[in-house]
């Protein structure tokens, strides 16, 4: 039998009693104070943080957060900025490197809509030779990896794989045919010596024969004007002197590949071949990659405005 200095577990003094109570107390008023200083509301799993990621945790339905999404680059489901995956880009390289070996067939006549004009021509050159197709297929092909990095699937309407051309309605028709979200002719021009610069050609409104333009006209003049003031930014080159007022842009109606596209299409000029000084730029492989990128942003900032 106990000699009272304890007690059986199931009886405990009233001071231990109210002392643990006490304790108890304060534990809970600690944590209330806690919780009204940061805003009276207790974080919740998986609540966004300042930068808009959440935190982490269960989802709302109680259950663990599913695996994250892996994109076709490796990173998340969300495609970053600048992505062009899903995009189709037709790249248009001017002319043929071999045209000039097939004058008779490129000299046929096709239909354009409101005219007819030869299936194609050779180009123009600068004075020491150095041959506008030679250029844009240069520059066409430097685009493409561009292009390519950011997901983009692009066509060409010829790489050097052709005997001759293809024609001006086939180009076009090409376009058609993968229905791109955009498509740029790279060329080069050949006017008199001084005329200097780029510029970019955009459709009219044409309706005749097979040309019906106006779908394409105002999309065309957003991608040409992206274009623009991208080049300028990447290449550090100005709109042409001699063409467009000072804008970069031309439109026009005579140009099959514009008459019979069904796609947002425009030509870009990149310089003036005939002219020495835009000449030293075109012929100079490290300017040329900047036309290749100024290119590619123009495309870029058009299809994901």
């Amino acid at each position: 039998m106990s000699n009272g200095s304890t007690f059986p577990p199931h009886r405990r003094p009233r001071g231990t009693l109210l002392a643990a109570l006490a304790a108890l107390v304060a534990v809970a008023l600690a944590g209330w104070l806690i919780w009204r200083a940061q805003g009276g509301e207790p974080p919740r799993a998986g609540a966004p943080t300042a930068g808009g990621a959440p935190t982490g945790g269960a989802d709302p339905a109680g259950g663990t957060p599913p695996p994250e999404k892996k994109g076709g680059n490796g990173g998340s489901g969300t495609e970053p900025p600048g992505s062009l995956r899903g995009k189709v880009v037709v790249l248009d390289p001017g002319h043929n490197p071999r045209n000039r070996e097939h004058g008779h067939e490129i000299a046929r006549q096709v239909e354009i809509g409101n005219d007819r004009k030869e299936c194609d021509t050779t180009g123009t050159a600068t004075n020491d030779g150095y041959a506008e197709a030679s250029f844009t297929l240069d520059v066409a092909r430097r685009a493409r990896a561009l292009l390519q990095e950011r997901g983009a699937t692009v066509v060409f309407t010829q790489d050097d794989d052709r005997p001759y051309g293809p024609c001006v309605d086939e180009r076009a028709a090409i376009g058609n045919t993968a229905h791109a979200d955009a498509a740029v002719s790279v060329h080069a021009d050949g006017s008199a010596v001084g005329n200097r610069g780029f510029h970019v050609i955009l459709p009219e409104r044409v309706r005749a024969g097979a040309a019906d333009t106006a779908a394409i006209v105002a999309p065309s003049r957003a991608l040409g004007e992206r274009l623009v003031s991208r080049f300028a930014a990447v290449t550090g080159s100005a709109p042409s002197n001699y063409l467009g007022g000072g804008t970069g842009l031309d439109p026009r109606s005579d140009l099959g590949g514009l008459n019979l596209s069904k796609v947002p299409k425009v030509f870009i000029e990149c310089g003036n071949m005939r002219d020495p000084k835009d000449a030293a730029q075109l012929t100079d492989a490290q300017w040329r990659q900047k036309a290749a990128r100024g290119i590619t942003e123009g495309i870029t900032d058009f299809l994901t405005r």
